[in-house]
C-alpha cells in the first residue's frame, strides 16, 4: 500500500494482508511489473495522463526511496526502479534510520492530505448500487414475486409448458427484474429455486412438481384466475417498432395456438363439489379443481392436527377418491399428502382437452391426441413424409399441403385416413420430418410435447 501510494506503479502483491501482518509488515511485498516513466512508458507513442485524477506536477515521492535508488541519469526528479528479473518486488524492509523514515511518512501524509482533487462522479452512482446489495430478505421475495406475475403475463404462453425451472429462471424471472439489480435466489427466504417455485405451486399460483429424473422443478400450468394474477399490473415496456411489426406479422399468420388440459367433475367427486357449492356443468383446470378438494378440506377441517402436510379422509373425501378404484379385501386409505390429493382428485374427473386458435374454440372429451410425422421410403428408394393429427389444432389439412408445396417446392397431397372418417393425412415428398416438425412449431404455434416423430428410413 505505501509503495503503491507513492510512485503510480503497477505490480502483483506476493502475500494477502494477513501474511503480511504475520510477517511484520517485512519482507517482499509486491512484484513490480511497470512504473511511471518508465522504458516501457517511453516507448509509447502518445505518453499521456490516463485518468483526471492523476496530477503530474504534484507527483508525491518517498525522500528515503529517491536517495538510495534513483540514478544519476533519472529526469526531472522521477524515482527508476531497478528490475532484476521479472520476479523483481519491493522489499517493505528499510535500512534506513527509522527516524528519518517516519518524518518522511509524516511530510508524504501531509502532502497528501493537502491536495485538492476533483470529485469522484462515481460515488453519484453508489446508492443505488448500494440499495440493491443492502436489500432485506423480505425484499428479495417480493422483488422475486413480482417478476414471476411479470413473466406469467408478459413472455410465458401456454405453449411453452411444461417449462424447466432454470430456462424459467434465465428466460423469463431474470428479464423481469429493475435495471442494475441483482437477483440473487440464495438470499431470499427460500435459498434455491426449487423451493421457491414449490411454494408458489403450493399457494395455486402455478402449477410444479419436481423432475426426478432431470433433478429440477418442472412448471406444468399457471392459474390465471389466481387471486395475485389477477391483482397484479403489468408493467408496459417499450419495445422497438420492428419487433412489434414482426410480432404482429407473426400472430396474423399463425394465429396464436392455446391447448389446455380440462376436467369436468363426474359422479365420484360429485359430493365434494356440491358440498363447497362449485358448478357441476363447468370445465375445471387443474389448478381450479384442486382447489375446489382443498376448499372442502379446509371447510370439514380436515388438516392432521400432528402433521400439517397431511389430510384426514372422512367418509365423503374417501369414497369420492378411491371407491371402486380399490381392490376387494383391501383396507381404504384413512389420510392423504397434501401434495396427492390434487392429482388424485383429478383421475376421478372427466378429461377434456380444449383448442383456441384466433376467434376458434373447440372443446372436445379425452386427451389432446397428438400429431405424428412419419417418414418411409416409397418404390425406387424415395422418401416420403406423412403428416397427420391436424385437425386436433384447427388446422386445415387442404391449406397446409398447398402451403407446404411451396416452402418445400415439392409434391404434396391429402388423403382421409382408412376407416377414420373425417380425419385426413398430408403426404410431403422427400424426407422434410424435422424441417416439416420445426415449421410447425414456429409458424403454427403447436407445442413440442405434441409432435411426435417417427423416421423409418433410419432402421
Amino acid at each position: 500500500m505505501f509503495v503503491a501510494i507513492m510512485h503510480c506503479q503497477v505490480g502483483i502483491t506476493t502475500m494477502s494482508s494477513t501474511e503480511a501482518l504475520k510477517a511484520g509488515l517485512r519482507g517482499k511485498a509486491l512484484r513490480i511489473l511497470h512504473y511511471y516513466r518508465d522504458m516501457l512508458w517511453d516507448s509509447a507513442d502518445a505518453r499521456y495522463v490516463p485518468n483526471e485524477g492523476f496530477f503530474e506536477d504534484i507527483v508525491v515521492e518517498d525522500p528515503n526511496f529517491v536517495s538510495t535508488s534513483q540514478s544519476p541519469d533519472s529526469a526531472e526528479g522521477t524515482p527508476e526502479v531497478t528490475h532484476e528479473s521479472e520476479d523483481a518486488a519491493v522489499d517493505s524492509s528499510d535500512t534506513a534510520d527509522p527516524g528519518i523514515h517516519n518524518e518522511a511518512t509524516e511530510e508524504i501524509t501531509d502532502g497528501i492530505n493537502e491536495l485538492k482533487l476533483p470529485e469522484d462522479k462515481s460515488a453519484e452512482q453508489a446508492p443505488d448500487e448500494k440499495e440493491h446489495q443492502t436489500l432485506t430478505t423480505e425484499e428479495i421475495d417480493s422483488l422475486l414475486d413480482k417478476c414471476l406475475l411479470q413473466a406469467l403475463y408478459t413472455s410465458i404462453k401456454e405453449k411453452d409448458l411444461p417449462m424447466p425451472g432454470s430456462t424459467l429462471w434465465s428466460n423469463h424471472i431474470l428479464p423481469c427484474r429493475p435495471p442494475g439489480v441483482t437477483l440473487d435466489i440464495k438470499k431470499s427466504s427460500h435459498k434455491k429455486l426449487s423451493q421457491w417455485l414449490q411454494s408458489k405451486s403450493s399457494s395455486g399460483l402455478i402449477s410444479a412438481k419436481e423432475d426426478k429424473y432431470k433433478k429440477e422443478v418442472i412448471l406444468l400450468g399457471i392459474n390465471r384466475k389466481h387471486p395475485d394474477y389477477m391483482a397484479f399490473k403489468p408493467e408496459k415496456r417499450v419495445q422497438e417498432p420492428v419487433e412489434q411489426e414482426k410480432s404482429v406479422a407473426e400472430s396474423s399468420v399463425t394465429k396464436q395456438l392455446e391447448v389446455a388440459e380440462i376436467y369436468k367433475p363426474s359422479s365420484h367427486v360429485k359430493p365434494i363439489f356440491m358440498a363447497v357449492e362449485a358448478d357441476m356443468e363447468k370445465y375445471y383446470s387443474a389448478l381450479e379443481a384442486s382447489d375446489v378438494v382443498f376448499r372442502y378440506v379446509e371447510k370439514e377441517n380436515l388438516v392432521k392436527p400432528t402433521d400439517k402436510a397431511k389430510v384426514i379422509l372422512d367418509v365423503t373425501l374417501c369414497d369420492a377418491l378411491y371407491k371402486g378404484a380399490i381392490k376387494k379385501g383391501s383396507a381404504y386409505p384413512t389420510e392423504i399428502h397434501k401434495k396427492d390429493l390434487g392429482s388424485t382428485l383429478l383421475n376421478r374427473m372427466q378429461v377434456h382437452h380444449k383448442v383456441t386458435r384466433g376467434t376458434q374454440e373447440v372443446i372436445r372429451k379425452g386427451a389432446i391426441r397428438t400429431i405424428q410425422i412419419m417418414t418411409e421410403r416409397r418404390q425406387g428408394n424415395k422418401k416420403m413424409t406423412r403428416l397427420s393429427g391436424l385437425e386436433c389444432f384447427l388446422m386445415d389439412p387442404d391449406s397446409l399441403a398447398s402451403e407446404l408445396q411451396k416452402k418445400f417446392a415439392c409434391s404434396t397431397t391429402t388423403a382421409e385416413l382408412p376407416g377414420k372418417k373425417g380425419q385426413y393425412e398430408v403426404l410431403v415428398q422427400g424426407g422434410v420430418i424435422d424441417d416439416l416438425a420445426k415449421h410447425l412449431v414456429d409458424h403454427y404455434g403447436v407445442p413440442k410435447r405434441y409432435i411426435e416423430v417417427y423416421d423409418k428410413t433410419k432402421r
